[in-house]
């Protein structure tokens, strides 16, 4: 353990000593590297202790505390992230577990059969970047949806890119790696019918579902929920 640590320090301190002082995004680089490092840390420790070195390393929430946590970061979201809710480019949802569910729509934020961020949509997820580098007592579930026109292997496998852009934009904007858990679930959980345009337009979406790191508790922050549909 002491021995990772050290590495992990050596690292990190060669990378920001490697980063032009001059570059505008060196913070963002920054903490994207670090975050990778700190992952493939957190990875070997969770396999030996079953997750409990994930609370030491990034900061767990007594239980009695978390919804006064989730509360405050539930705030914070509502008041950044206003305008886009007005707009219907996403909904803030809190959940009985008192995670929080944000639902991106696709049509704001990827173009047609790509998995390319728009960059008109950039500014609001830097907002939600920003927040989720704030509340570092969490982990970050990035889940991508289609809806059921084409093939279903094509739809899952685009599913998980979009997945995967949002995952990076966000590590490359300071979240570290080693709190996010990305996949795609392609066509499957339909939140409204693919027999019309507005439903379909509903299913294809990314979600991202915001756990606190309960003390004792860690593994389960990193537990995808099995559906989210609804």
């Amino acid at each position: 353990m002491i021995q990772k640590s050290l590495l992990l320090s050596i690292i990190v301190s060669m990378m920001v000593a490697g980063c032009a002082t001059d570059d505008p995004d060196r913070r963002a680089k920054t903490g994207a590297a670090i975050g990778a490092i700190a992952g493939a840390v957190l990875g070997h420790q969770i396999k030996g202790k079953k997750g409990r070195f994930i609370g030491a390393a990034v900061g767990a929430i007594t239980g009695a505390a978390v919804g006064n946590y989730m509360d405050k970061q539930q705030k914070e979201f509502e008041d950044a992230l206003a305008e886009e809710q007005r707009h219907d480019e996403l909904q803030i949802q809190r959940m009985n577990d008192d995670s929080l569910k944000i639902n991106i729509s696709n049509e704001v934020s990827f173009d047609f059969d790509s998995a390319s961020l728009k960059p008109a949509f950039t500014p609001s997820l830097n907002k939600v970047a920003n927040l989720l580098s704030r509340y570092e007592k969490t982990v970050i579930h990035v889940v991508g949806y289609t809806d059921s026109v084409g093939r279903e292997d094509y739809n899952q496998r685009l599913s998980e890119k979009r997945a995967g852009s949002v995952a990076g934009f966000f590590t490359s904007h300071g979240v570290p790696q080693s709190r996010i858990v990305a996949l795609g679930r392609g066509e499957t959980q339909p939140r409204a019918s693919n027999a019309t345009e507005n439903g379909r337009a509903q299913n294809r979406r990314v979600e991202l579902i915001i756990k606190a790191i309960v003390e004792g508790q860690e593994e389960k922050a990193y537990e995808t929920p099995s559906s989210t549909a609804g």
